[in-house]
């Protein structure tokens, strides 16, 4: 377990450095990756996918909407929920960053043989099933 969290770190350290160049954050960029590909719409689904409370999804929205990267509209029926999407901006966020992710896993798996890169990726998987439920578009 600590070689994975090792590992798991050299990663993210990578990654969040590109996210950087981009005006992103950990945080941001998953709320990006939850309204994108996962088509979380509502703040509350949107906190429980990035792991984060409401008060600190509601900080991100907010300082995402001024940046541009997304607007929230109230709901139609009921005024009291909120809706967010992304900007063309926000979009675009998505496809550089997306990017990004593949340059970072590529390094990785550049270390290992073809055979090694898929009996990890099938170990990784292994251990969180139990854990949490499988990302749809990943």
């Amino acid at each position: 377990a600590y070689q994975l969290s090792l590992t798991s770190r050299i990663q993210e350290r990578r990654f969040e450095e590109k996210l950087k160049t981009l005006g992103l954050t950990r945080i941001t960029w998953c709320i990006l990756l939850a309204v994108q590909n996962e088509n979380l719409f509502q703040p509350s689904d949107i906190a429980s996918f990035v792991g984060i409370d409401r008060t600190a999804t509601s900080r991100a929205l907010r300082q995402m909407e001024q940046n541009k990267t997304l607007f929230r509209a109230t709901g139609k029926g009921d005024k009291r929920t909120t809706s967010v999407a992304l900007t063309d901006k926000g979009k675009n966020l998505v496809t550089l960053g997306t990017n990004f992710a593949r340059e970072n896993a590529a390094k990785l798996e550049s270390k290992l043989s073809k055979a090694e890169a898929e009996n990890l990726r099938l170990l990784l998987i292994r251990l969180r099933t139990v854990e949490d439920a499988a990302l749809k578009n990943l």
